[in-house]
């Protein structure tokens, strides 16, 4: 399976346009998950924009546009701030930019919480802006209730336990949870909760590896660990995380490439040759015609 690309005489800019290749579905996602097991691990990784949707397409499951985004891209202190406008606009890009992947789209802090009427209208907001095919929230018992409303009514939920980030004001910080016998069964307690209610997968976010392995046991819906235990059903990190965007990462992210410092070297050249006359050269310009 791969993305063939055309160019967009008007922009100069690679547009995919459909292999044949057939999107996967939230239920396909939920039936990797038999009788407990999940043969072939779940791939999915954060995207913002359309073309690195584009870039990631081919290998993934799922994409999420998450509200992490509002570190990785805004620069804010935390996920608190992001609102709906900035989610269904990255959406509708990563929708645009993926033909292969199953997106989902955060819900951001303060558009589900109040009541299962006020995620639905939030959801279904995101949906028909962005054209992705679910959405995700944070939070285990005390969602339930909206989780079921969502599904029925034809909005499909990825859950999310554990460290839940835009809790972080009452977490006190982005430590593990799980470490005591209360908070390890209160993740498991949530993450049953959630697939009671409808969830089609479940994120598992800074658990200790035993509870992780345990809420992947005890739910028949896949779990995607994050900072959590390779027994998981599938994994899921941001993707400049993973590609060495930042110094500092959480100690659970693999870098798999350096890309910070290939910027900067760029950067750093393309700087000379501007100060030097190199750049641009006789092939970069326009001349006239003879």
């Amino acid at each position: 399976m791969s993305t063939t690309f055309q160019i967009d005489t008007s922009t100069s800019r690679a547009n995919p346009t459909p292999a044949p290749m057939k999107r996967l579905t939230v239920p396909r996602i939920r039936q990797r998950k038999v009788g407990g097991t999940t043969e072939e691990p779940i791939v999915m990784l954060t995207a913002y924009t359309a073309r690195q949707a584009q870039l990631l397409d081919a290998h993934c499951d799922l994409l999420l546009v998450g509200d992490s985004l509002g570190q990785v891209i805004y620069g804010l202190p935390s996920t608190v701030p992001v609102t709906l406008e900035m989610m269904a606009n990255h959406a509708a890009a990563v929708v645009r930019g993926s033909y292969h992947s199953v997106v989902v789209v955060d819900m951001p802090f303060g558009a589900y919480e109040a009541s299962p009427q006020q995620a639905f209208e939030s959801a279904a907001r995101l949906l028909k802006e962005s054209g992705a095919a679910a959405v995700k929230l944070e939070g285990g018992e005390a969602m339930a209730e909206t989780v079921a409303f969502l599904t029925r009514r034809g909005i499909p939920v990825m859950g999310h336990v554990g460290l839940t980030p835009q809790a972080v004001n009452m977490l006190g910080g982005y430590m593990a949870r799980g470490r005591s016998d209360a908070e390890a069964e209160k993740i498991v307690t949530d993450a049953k909760a959630l697939d009671e209610a409808g969830a089609f997968a479940i994120v598992v976010e800074g658990v200790v590896e035993p509870i992780a392995i345990e809420v992947t046991q005890s739910v028949a819906c896949p779990t995607i660990g994050i900072g959590a235990s390779a027994q998981c059903d599938g994994q899921v990190l941001v993707t400049e995380d993973m590609l060495g965007m930042f110094e500092r990462v959480p100690r659970f992210v693999k870098k798999y490439g350096n890309i910070a410092e290939t910027i900067e070297q760029t950067a750093a050249k393309y700087a000379e040759e501007v100060r030097a006359r190199s750049f641009p050269g006789e092939e970069q310009t326009y001349q006239p015609k003879a």
